[in-house]
């Protein structure tokens, strides 16, 4: 029977962003693999970890890709991308706080292109007026991975609405970042 290794990533992505702690046995039970299958395929749970890095990786390229953030007014950019998260938060939060993904002085380089598109949407809704500027844009994307983590985490705990992931996060971001006399702001009045 051949193993489809998209299929046993997201099972161990569902069981790790609910309980990181888990072990290869549990994953391989999550997967419905034998443990030694599961090994064939990843040698250890850091190989099991990176495989899960480089899926993050792809669905935030997706999610950035989807949010067309050189389109349109930045926020309206923004909540697009965090809707396009919402449904590899959970992967993601567990991502963000994986050490082992931070440990050497190398970050991995499709972070360092997510994170550059990132800050270069801050950077754009600085430019145009709409976000203060007194905020760098590498603040304002590290604050937005801290929301999209805590919001999944909350989620998967039962102490906040899935239907309120993007919402919260979108209106808590941008009421912070959001220039007072920006052009949103301006429109209200």
């Amino acid at each position: 029977m051949a193993v489809d290794r998209d299929h046993v990533l997201r099972s161990a992505a569902a069981l790790l962003t609910r309980k990181s702690t888990a072990t290869m046995d549990e994953v391989a039970k999550a997967a419905g693999i034998s443990r030694a299958t599961l090994h064939r395929h990843f040698a250890g749970r850091d190989a099991l970890v990176q495989a899960l890095e480089a899926l993050g990786i792809a669905e935030c390229e997706a999610a950035l890709e989807a949010a067309r953030p050189d389109e349109g007014p930045a926020a309206d950019a923004v909540r697009r991308l965090v809707a396009g998260i919402e449904p590899h938060a959970p992967l993601l939060a567990f991502l963000y706080t994986e050490n082992q993904l931070f440990e050497g002085e190398e970050q991995n380089e499709g972070w360092a292109a997510i994170d550059e598109r990132v800050a270069a949407l801050f950077r754009r809704g600085q430019a145009s007026g709409e976000f203060r500027i007194d905020l760098t844009p590498a603040w304002l994307t590290e604050a937005l991975y801290g929301l999209l983590a805590s919001a999944a985490w909350a989620v998967a705990e039962g102490r906040v609405a899935p239907k309120d992931f993007t919402h919260m996060i979108v209106e808590l971001l941008l009421g912070g970042v959001r220039r007072p006399d920006g052009p949103e702001r301006r429109k209200e009045s």
